[in-house]
């Protein structure tokens, strides 16, 4: 603990964000840059509890303690060797994950907790910047060969903890080019993609192979890949959207968010000159209040929509910590993103009960009624409110409404896998699926989730794959899925 005093002393500080007028011209990250003298005044704050429940809220297990003592004391490379012991990736997480580990800091039971977060992406681009993020390469070659079916954050996180264990790896994605939803779902403003592309350049250095354009179970086999493959990790995501299935859903310009989002990036990858449907001049509506909704928010606003609005099924959080989520559980209360801060209209309790169209077959608005939430033997429903009907504006509908679980067609079907009642493959506490030496991580066994868990059981999974092959193991593994038994 370097400054006793520092939490006392100092409040909690972010970076800024660049005007909205500005950041909506360009697809830049939003935030300023921040001094590294503000960092460490902020790591000062940091009580290194004797029990870090920060720990415990993140679940890679990150050090937190350790790093923000570190940078306090202006030792930042050691700073750097710290946070990735236990995470492959700060740079991703330090911008896209919500910080669980924030929710659980001590100091948050009666304060600003500490900015863990800035802190840790500030050390990661500093790791960078200084070149002391080097290739890891394997003291020794197994000669096993491992394949590792999609490229997001668990797929990247299993194939480069497997290449450092020796393993021959060979990592494929059925996009063009590799990331996941890292690459096609996330906005360019959220995460630039030069972030992704030096990561990617790191793995294929230690010896990482890549295939892109590969679906397999389609192009190729889920067969001759265990026949060419020792094993296979299964990382593909929750890929099968949710519907809103109400009258005039076969109207044009009603889209999924990640039928949007894909083009959006690859206009800022120079692939496309313009979106193909773009929100110009449009009234938009965005179905749905998660991340996924704000990230299409973020978007129609750097497309200069002529309005939107967000409906949310659910009534709206309080501003503070529910008494319902107490300390040190993630807290149930209001927030806004940058997206929000750049404009459009929140509604909550509001649900669509049909699309209308125009002549031409084209949405025109949303009919909508207010709901109030209830519970029913302990199941949530949600209760018409008589009189609330009302008519949005609407030429361009965007739905953001979750996932259901992994695509059934293809890998899954093909391999024959067993699929849990929320449609999500299952796994036994060996990360294995039905099939022996098929292993499943991130969003296709534990259904749609945040990055930090994606990477958590990337990096678990490689460990209990190389303790398969090899009946011993080095690499850490921060979680275990112990809600399924052992076979």
């Amino acid at each position: 603990m370097g400054d006793i005093h520092g939490f006392m002393r100092h409040e909690r500080e972010l970076p800024s964000r660049r005007p909205v007028p500005v950041r909506l011209r360009d697809w830049g990250e939003v935030y300023e840059e921040f001094p590294a003298e503000a960092t460490q005044t902020q790591a000062a704050r940091c009580m290194d509890c004797g029990i870090p429940f920060c720990n415990n809220g993140c679940p890679l297990g990150n050090l937190i303690p350790d790093w923000n003592d570190l940078v306090f004391r202006d030792q930042w490379e050691l700073a750097v060797e710290r946070l990735h012991a236990t995470n492959n990736f700060p740079e991703f997480t330090g911008r896209l994950c919500p910080a669980p580990c924030e929710a659980s800091c001590v100091l948050g039971i009666n304060e600003d907790p500490v900015s863990i977060k800035q802190i840790e992406v500030e050390i990661a681009d500093r790791g960078w910047e200084e070149g002391w993020v080097r290739p890891l390469h394997a003291e020794a070659r197994t000669r096993k060969r491992v394949a590792v079916v999609g490229s997001g954050p668990a797929g990247l996180a299993a194939a480069q903890q497997l290449t450092r264990a020796g393993h021959n790896v060979t990592c494929f994605e059925r996009a063009d080019r590799l990331g996941g939803l890292l690459r096609y779902g996330i906005p360019e403003f959220k995460m630039e993609k030069r972030f992704l592309e030096r990561r990617i350049s790191q793995m294929r250095e230690e010896g990482t192979r890549f295939e892109t354009d590969v679906n397999v179970g389609v192009d190729l086999s889920a067969e001759s890949l265990r026949e060419d493959y020792n094993a296979l990790v299964l990382a593909c995501g929750a890929t099968a959207w949710r519907d809103l299935s109400v009258p005039g859903r076969d109207l044009t310009g009603i889209y999924q968010a990640m039928e949007f989002l894909p083009p959006a990036n690859r206009v800022c990858e120079g692939d496309l000159q313009e979106h193909p449907f773009p929100a110009t001049g449009k009234d938009v509506i965005i179905i749905g209040g998660g991340d996924t909704g704000a990230d299409c928010l973020g978007t129609v606003h750097r497309q200069e929509a002529a309005s939107v609005k967000q409906f949310e099924i659910m009534p709206r959080p309080p501003d503070e910590r529910s008494h319902n989520t107490p300390w040190p559980t993630w807290p149930l209360m209001m927030r806004t993103s940058s997206a929000h801060e750049e404009g459009g209209e929140r509604l909550y309790s509001i649900s669509t009960t049909e699309f209308v169209g125009d002549a031409s077959g084209a949405v025109r608005s949303l009919r909508t009624v207010e709901v109030k939430m209830d519970f029913n033997d302990g199941r949530m429903s949600f209760d018409t409110v008589p009189g609330t009907e009302e008519d949005h504006p609407a030429g361009l509908v965007l739905l953001a409404l979750g996932f259901l679980g992994p695509q059934r067609e293809g890998l899954v079907d093909g391999l024959g896998l067993d699929l849990d009642p929320r449609g999500n493959v299952t796994r036994d506490n060996r990360w294995m699926t039905n099939v022996p030496g098929v292993f499943v991580c991130g969003d296709m066994g534990r259904g749609q989730s945040l990055i930090v868990w994606a990477i958590a059981e990337g990096r678990s999974c490689a460990a209990a794959l190389d303790y398969w092959l090899e009946g011993r193991t080095m690499l850490p593994a921060p979680v275990v899925p112990t809600d399924q038994p052992l076979r």
